[in-house]
């Protein structure tokens, strides 16, 4: 065993059940071990390295930044930060955004904009938040608490209250818990990623909608894992034309550096007020940098690919061998097989392929540049370890 993996079970705190893999290096779609074994890497950091491993415009932006100045305080302005706001506003129709560092931040921010637009619009008692039964907000008490799955929120009552968890793609059981609490917002994730990789029905967000105007609640979208590029749109709601009140989003925003934002629509435009919620990191100006250049490079070209590339995984699997159903949206698939998930990653990584699991399913996430021929490899070689676990 290899120095750095005696000395993550001395050091680190044991909240990962890791591979016996260590990552040495990677480029682009590949990483190779301390072995020297290649991989074709397929999780791209659970949907974070948006254009793989070490990618040079990546690093070209970066390191340009760091040359200047690695960080400064939010309390002078800096323009990799405007920069980025813009873009992003310019790119959703949304019209403010705040920085943070993680997805959980990033909803804690809607979460929290949320409750204070309805303090002040509806009144104080209006502050629960409906969000959906097998979603994933997040990791801290209150992301955990809007996260509708109990094996989550096992040992760490109590949670944060306020949050109301509904079936998913059933109106009436929306408009129930509407109907009988004083409610802020709804939460929803477009294609629930770690619930199982399953998007929500076209016609289930439409009357999101009209119950949202009805009830004069908010739409939050948790585009944390959807977003920048993921499902073959900019963000997933995307998909279903129209434009949500709150978009919380990272993951693949800083292309593998380490940044969340929320985006502010036009109700919640202004709610914030200097010293009601802040940052030390947020709007870091090198990832910031970073993520400038992975939105810039989100065109309808690359969309296109996505979406080409994701049928065509869709259609190999669906009719391979062992396989039930394949789920999600561009480059977040999920696949169902009669054998059990855990050895079909294994099984795919022992053949060169880097999966990960979503419940039952294997999950897939490549960069959203990978080849034509290094996806064709890593398919074949998905099939084959569905057929071999």
């Amino acid at each position: 065993m290899s120095y750095t993996k005696i000395s993550d079970k001395e050091y680190i705190a044991n909240t990962y059940n890791r591979f016996d893999l260590e990552i040495v290096k990677g480029k682009g779609e590949f990483v190779w071990d301390e072995n020297g074994k290649e991989y074709i890497d397929l999780s791209t950091g659970i949907a974070v390295n948006a254009f793989g491993h070490a990618d040079e415009q990546i690093i070209d932006a970066a390191t340009k930044q760091m040359k200047n100045f690695f960080h400064t305080s939010n309390l002078y302005y800096t323009n990799p930060c405007v920069t980025l706001a813009k873009l992003l506003t310019e790119k959703t129709g949304m019209k403010k955004v705040f920085f943070s560092n993680s997805g959980a931040e990033a909803n804690e921010c809607a979460i929290k904009a949320a409750r204070e637009w309805a303090f002040v619009n509806k009144g104080e008692e209006y502050y629960n938040i409906i969000t959906l039964k097998n979603s994933f907000h997040g990791r801290t008490i209150t992301t955990l608490s809007a996260t509708g799955q109990d094996v989550f929120h096992e040992k760490f009552l109590p949670l944060t209250q306020g949050f109301l968890y509904a079936q998913p793609n059933c109106a009436d059981d929306m408009e129930k818990l509407l109907k009988e609490n004083k409610c802020a917002a709804i939460m929803i994730e477009t294609v629930q990623g770690e619930g199982g990789v399953i998007p929500l029905d076209e016609d289930y967000v439409k009357s999101l909608i009209e119950l949202s105007e009805k009830y004069n609640v908010l739409i939050i979208c948790d585009e944390v894992q959807t977003g920048n590029g993921r499902t073959g749109k900019l963000y997933g709601y995307m998909h279903y034309d129209f434009v949500p009140d709150i978009v919380s989003t990272a993951k693949g925003l800083g292309g593998g550096l380490p940044i969340g934002a929320t985006m502010l629509g036009e109700k919640v435009k202004d709610v914030y007020k200097p010293g009601s919620h802040g940052s030390t990191f947020g709007g870091n100006p090198v990832c910031c940098a970073a993520a400038v250049n992975v939105i810039s490079r989100i065109d309808d070209e690359l969309l296109e690919e996505v979406c080409k590339k994701s049928e065509y995984i869709k259609k190999e699997l669906s009719c391979a061998e062992g396989v039930v159903s394949v789920t999600g949206r561009g480059f977040m698939l999920g696949v169902e097989t009669k054998k059990n998930a855990s050895d079909v990653v294994k099984k795919c990584m022992e053949f060169g392929v880097l999966v990960i699991t979503a419940k039952t399913k294997v999950r897939i996430l490549p960069p959203l540049n990978i080849c034509q021929q290094s996806l064709e490899k890593s398919v074949k070689i998905i099939k084959k370890a569905i057929a071999e676990a």
